[in-house]
């Protein structure tokens, strides 16, 4: 596919997504987020570890409500302001929710809107000091979308949740690690390195485990205690099969590191 909106690179496992809109902080169109699935779909294929990030002063600013497409759409029952969350924006979180393998944003500027809600889809969440997070809809009369109000309650608690919707003020990246909301601030210079070296660490190992990992750190909120007991055996089962089990445990016999294939 030839992408217009961002851009995608790969090598050494790792494949590297950037949106490339920096005239609108890189505001998400539909035409964006086709984009977006399309190469998120292509890194979880090609790849052992994903980093998303933006070019130039912005992450993503939220939906680009200057698009003509997004605007709300009429229906003759009235005006349907979450069409755009039905056909694009919500099947896209799910992507990278279900991504197969570890996904790193690293957030380089602004996260607004739907942009903060895709910024805190990371496994992994790396802050430049120069971006902030910010729950933006009050400001125009909306609610908050792209997961958020599951997410945050579960990342920073209810009241924090509260205070970033209902204020709708500005979250930079020294607060928002101080509640937990992200892993990390580095300066904006090394925020790609940073993030790279996070993401070759993945990349190098036991694939198949942690995309375990991942899907059940990812869905225990939604099982009881009993099911996610039950989840972990299932995972264990399968991770257990795997070659780089067999690696791990030798590696550890032997008293030296593993080496990791993915298989």
């Amino acid at each position: 596919m030839s992408y217009k909106k961002i851009t995608y690179q790969a090598g050494d496992d790792i494949g590297v997504i950037t949106l490339t809109d920096p005239g609108t902080l890189n505001a998400i169109s539909l035409d964006m987020s086709d984009e977006l699935m399309e190469a998120l779909e292509h890194s979880g294929v090609e790849n052992r570890a994903t980093v998303l990030t933006g070019a130039g002063k912005g992450f993503c600013s939220g939906a680009n409500l200057a698009s003509p497409a997004i605007g709300a759409q009429r229906t003759r029952y009235g005006v349907d302001a979450g069409h755009a969350l039905e056909t694009h924006y919500n099947p896209l979180i799910m992507a990278m929710k279900n991504h197969p393998h570890p996904l790193i944003t690293a957030v380089n500027g602004a996260a607004a809107g739907v942009g903060c809600a895709i910024a805190l889809m990371g496994d992994m969440i790396i802050a430049s000091d120069k971006a902030y997070f910010l729950q933006a809809f009050r400001r125009i009369g909306l609610v908050p979308d792209g997961g958020s109000t599951y997410l945050l309650p579960r990342l920073i608690g209810r009241a924090r949740a509260m205070e970033m919707a209902l204020m709708g003020e500005k979250i930079h990246a020294d607060k928002a690690h101080s509640w937990g909301l992200i892993n990390d601030v580095v300066p904006a210079d090394a925020l790609m390195d940073q993030a790279m070296e996070k993401a070759r660490f993945m990349a190098t190992g036991p694939t198949q485990a942690l995309s375990f990992i991942r899907a059940l750190m990812w869905d225990s909120a939604d099982r009881n205690f009993e099911g996610q007991l039950q989840a972990e055996r299932l995972a264990q089962r399968t991770a257990g099969r795997s070659e780089d089990f067999k690696e791990g445990v030798t590696a550890f016999l032997k008293k030296r590191p593993a080496k990791f294939t993915g298989k």
